[in-house]
């Protein structure tokens, strides 16, 4: 796993527990607000605010209920100039699993795409299959809710998430990209190599 937290895009950081615990890390990402998505959470830091979402990394665990919340508390965090950590313990499934439905609300890319641009700045996060379903639940039955709700409670957002967030695509696409076009020509080895590698990348 990742040892320090990796910034998505302006205001909004993506990590783990040892992040969230070290005033080092907050500080030199000038953290303000710490969602902690894990087991039994507590705040940590006075000067800091927290939302503490207890949640066990296992796909029957429900998170689509805490996304209203989650998602209002990052949106407000960095409408008010501040910058918000959502962590878990290893910054992978369930934090990851948060960051996502907040972008598919702020941009209105699929989840996919979501967790793709993620990828790009933190390349082993991974939601287990549970969270994905919910996520792909969220798609389909509430995100439109949501976003309007975001909109009619919250002031404009200055924000341009949508073209962070398309670059952070394109980011992705470029690198896989590049390893397939460096692979050729190929050589008897690298067709196993290949095949595996876009297995990988269409699985995820």
């Amino acid at each position: 796993a990742g040892s320090s937290a990796s910034q998505v895009v302006d205001g909004l950081y993506l990590g783990n527990i040892k992040d969230a615990e070290t005033r080092e890390s907050l500080s030199e990402n000038s953290i303000t607000h710490i969602l902690s998505v894990y087991n039994n959470p507590k705040p940590v830091f006075e000067d800091k605010k927290y939302l503490c979402i207890h949640a066990v990394d296992a796909s029957s665990q429900n998170l689509i209920q805490h996304f209203k919340e989650c998602i209002g508390f990052i949106h407000e965090c960095r409408l008010n100039g501040g910058a918000c950590l959502v962590h878990c313990l290893a910054g992978a499934s369930r934090s990851t699993t948060m960051v996502v439905a907040y972008l598919m609300t702020v941009t209105h890319y699929t989840w996919e795409d979501c967790l793709s641009a993620v990828k790009s700045v933190r390349s082993f996060v991974d939601p287990n299959p549970g969270f994905r379903d919910q996520l792909q639940e969220y798609q389909d039955t509430r995100v439109s809710e949501y976003q309007a709700w975001l909109e009619s409670s919250f002031l404009s957002s200055p924000f341009k998430d949508s073209e962070q967030v398309g670059a952070l695509l394109s980011q992705q696409h470029f690198v896989f990209s590049s390893v397939i076009c460096h692979t050729f020509p190929l050589l008897p080895n690298d067709y196993n190599i290949l095949q595996t590698m876009i297995s990988i990348y269409l699985y995820f």
